[in-house]
């Protein structure tokens, strides 16, 4: 993807700790978090020179619980494991709680090759906020093409009944994209973007 923000001694990690303390419990309007990593088992995902979004997706929800949990949030993943769950029942999850908000992991593709950047989905008017407050720290942090904030019918999106996104963090199907999810420090940095975005989030939905 594009270029990695230089950061001279105060790593992103530790942007969120700060972020994380300095808002009080009575500030945040929920306390958990489902995160929901796309795809998985038979179903691949987006799929490009034997890089299988499923993993990718998966990856990358998993550094955002441990962020989250050391955030103080108590998290919930629909998956946690190469598993298909159908898409019914991941929003089913997530009404399971409440005071919760709903993060979809995905990447994109394309037919396209030249298709390149990050966009952020979300459904509800009760999640705009939530989509401008991930989509910002993704792009500031990662330098990415900015493919804006969209609405989307997603059944994942419609079927939750929390404040709802679906994050694309990149084209599997893009050469650039490609290399930049491969690597470990692309997909942390994506998943500390992420729980930066949800820590902003200070207004009761």
């Amino acid at each position: 993807m594009s270029a990695f923000r230089k950061r001279q001694g105060f790593p992103l990690m530790w942007a969120v700790l700060v972020l994380a303390f300095s808002f009080t419990s009575s500030a945040l309007a929920f306390r958990t978090v489902v995160i929901d990593a796309g795809h998985g088992g038979h179903d691949l995902g987006a799929a490009d020179s034997y890089v299988y979004e499923k993993h990718i997706n998966l990856d990358v929800a998993r550094r955002l619980e441990v962020l989250l949990k050391g955030l103080g949030y108590k998290t919930v993943m629909v998956r946690s494991t190469d598993v298909f769950v159908p898409l019914s029942q991941r929003a089913a999850i997530a009404n399971r709680y409440r005071d919760a908000v709903f993060i979809s992991v995905h990447f994109n593709s394309s037919w396209k090759s030249s298709a390149i950047g990050i966009e952020t989905y979300y459904h509800a008017s009760n999640s705009i906020n939530f989509a401008r407050s991930v989509h910002s720290q993704l792009i500031r942090n990662t330098r990415a093409i900015d493919r804006g904030v969209k609405t989307a019918k997603f059944k994942v999106l419609r079927e939750c009944r929390h404040p709802s996104i679906l994050v694309e963090g990149g084209f599997v199907s893009n050469t650039r994209d490609r290399a930049a999810m491969m690597t470990p420090r692309y997909r942390q940095m994506v998943a500390e973007s992420i729980a930066v975005g949800i820590s902003n989030l200070k207004s009761r939905y």
